[in-house]
């Protein structure tokens, strides 16, 4: 059963589901609805990356990685990262190489090894294109407020099962 929520005059109810619909299936429903919301997202962001930057989102993930790392990384590192088979990373690392965004050199420590960094052009390509994505992220999100975020991101904490650090 389900029970109609009061909203304003002329909306269609909210329906709610109630104690009786069984646990696993809202739980199914909700993964369902998360799976929804992170594609539409996930698509808008696409979109404007494709539109804005002439660039995906496999380029953008790469050279974010490089970006915040300390020193160049080999494509082994960056493959596990980023959750990726090293093949994909190495189709994108040479995408970014042609675009003179990135660079491969031979690692010292291993003559077998590539390591790859940005190049100086690569660092500021990702820095205008980081700022208008956190922008274009922040448009997306405008709906939600700081208690609305924080409770969203304790709930994904939870789910994870990661710890209680604030900062992430």
């Amino acid at each position: 059963m389900s029970q109609a929520m009061r909203n304003p005059v002329g909306a269609e109810p909210v329906v709610r589901a109630s104690r009786d619909t069984s646990l696993s299936r809202r739980r199914l429903r909700t993964w369902i609805r998360l799976l929804r919301a992170t594609h539409r997202t996930e698509q808008q962001l696409r979109e404007f990356l494709r539109l804005r930057y002439d660039t995906t989102l496999p380029r953008f993930d790469v050279a974010a990685a490089l970006y915040r790392s300390e020193r160049p990384m080999n494509m082994s590192e960056l493959s596990l990262m980023l959750l990726v088979s090293n093949g994909n990373t190495t189709t994108v690392v040479s995408r970014l190489e042609k675009d003179g965004l990135a660079e491969r050199r031979l690692d010292p420590a291993d003559r077998r090894g590539v390591l790859v960094s940005l190049t100086e052009a690569g660092r500021a390509w990702f820095a205008e294109v980081a700022e208008a994505h956190e922008a274009e992220v922040n448009a997306l999100l405008a709906g939600f407020g700081h208690e609305e975020l924080d409770s969203l991101r304790d709930l994904l904490r939870h789910m994870e099962g990661a710890s209680d650090d604030p900062s992430v």
